[in-house]
């Protein structure tokens, strides 16, 4: 995934910090912007997982800190849930501009609540994923608590959240009870995808059904049982990011692709952070390969190995299946088996005293399922050591390195 820095300003002129994630090959075929959870910001863990999932399966997603957050400049004592709705729609802009018109809008907690405004105010949207998002803001007054009666009386308040303190004026809390997302979602009018789980203990599941009912059709909940509401955890965000992009793609429009630029285009793209996790565009497919738990990886993909002896296996498969068809003989269904290993090249004594006596090893198992008879079956064998990729992996071959701007 390639992730680079990027500015554009809000409505009053100020610089919001934000980062794009792109797919492997920084092609994507839509893009969505992602509104994160109250006083995080774009580099909070879960922003940051889902929106690498989402770039994985071939969106270009915007992150970025709302005013007085993270890195965005302004201050956040002026800030409130409608300029958070303001933010998003200067991001929509700024992706109509310099790349392309927004598709998706992906919101968390009271991010997700300002994406179903939001959605509702940028044309270009077709569709908004809400995860663990109130069905009013002013739930947000929870998180204030005793500080709530001296925002009331003094005008303002210094609250500490999650280590930090942050000013909040008696204007945050007047628009928050103006606000309901309810009434925002019965307008919406726009395919939403609601996911909460039934474990949140800081926004109850209750309010994703309040928002569900409101909504119109199309509208879609997927429960995250198990989890909790700032999604901490790795696999709970990337699992996430995998289905809010599969369920958006039924109703965002994805182009095929015009033409694979070569015969081989496979992008490979793996940023510092991620350890042996890496994206993959294979074709007009996108793909994740990673390593064993065991080996320091995060087992999202197969291995490269296991790529590779997957090519063989789906090779042989579809020679198999294509010889058998020019011949007029039936296979119900062919399953190859492929395992990779070194191995002695040859039985003797002296073997593990010889560096080079181990070579790289497929051992392939076929099962035919169809009417053939011994004959056909030894034929077939013959046939399956004649794959292409097998052909590769016995010949010659040179793999011609170079840099590239």
């Amino acid at each position: 995934m390639k992730s680079s820095k990027i500015n554009f300003t809000n409505k009053h002129g100020e610089v919001l910090s934000g980062r794009l994630d792109l797919p492997a090959d920084q092609h994507p075929h839509n893009f969505a912007i992602f509104a994160h959870c109250f006083t995080c910001s774009k580099d909070f863990s879960a922003v940051r997982n889902i929106s690498k999932a989402l770039a994985s399966e071939g969106f270009g997603v915007l992150r970025f800190d709302f005013t007085g957050l993270g890195d965005s400049h302004g201050d956040f004592a002026d800030t409130n849930f409608s300029s958070n709705i303001s933010d998003l729609l200067c991001a929509a802009d700024f992706l109509a501009k310099e790349y392309k018109a927004p598709s998706l809008l992906v919101g968390h907690s009271l991010g997700g609540a300002a994406a179903i405004f939001a959605g509702a105010e940028i044309d270009s949207i077709q569709a908004v994923a809400t995860i663990g998002a109130p069905s009013n803001p002013v739930h947000v007054q929870k998180q204030l608590g005793e500080k709530i009666v001296e925002i009331a009386s003094e005008g303002e308040a210094i609250v500490t959240l999650a280590g930090r303190d942050f000013t909040f004026k008696k204007q945050f809390i007047d628009d928050l009870e103006s606000c309901s997302c309810v009434e925002a979602a019965k307008k919406l009018r726009k395919a939403l995808l609601i996911m909460h789980s039934p474990q949140d203990a800081t926004v109850s599941v209750k309010n994703a059904e309040e928002i569900y009912h409101a909504a119109h059709h199309p509208k879609s909940f997927v429960t995250l049982d198990g989890s909790e509401h700032l999604l901490m955890d790795r696999k709970n965000a990337a699992y996430v990011g995998k289905v809010i992009a599969g369920w958006a793609t039924r109703y965002i429009p994805v182009p095929e692709e015009e033409e694979v630029r070569t015969t081989h285009d496979v992008v490979a793209s793996l940023d510092d952070e991620d350890d042996f996790t890496t994206q993959l565009k294979l074709g007009n497919h996108y793909f994740k390969a990673d390593e064993p738990l065991r080996v320091g990886g995060h087992d999202f993909g197969p291995t490269p190995y296991e790529l590779l002896a997957g090519s063989l296996s789906a090779c042989t498969a579809m020679t198999l299946q294509m010889y058998a068809r020019r011949k007029g003989w039936l296979i119900e269904n062919v399953e190859v088996h492929v395992s990779y290993s070194k191995d002695y090249a040859v039985d003797c004594a002296s073997c593990e005293d010889d560096p080079n006596a181990k070579i790289d090893t497929f051992h392939k198992e076929i099962k035919f399922t169809g009417d053939l008879d011994d004959k056909q079956i030894a034929r077939l064998l013959q046939i399956a050591d004649k794959c292409p990729v097998h052909k590769t992996l016995h010949n010659e071959v040179q793999v011609i390195t170079k840099a590239i701007d």
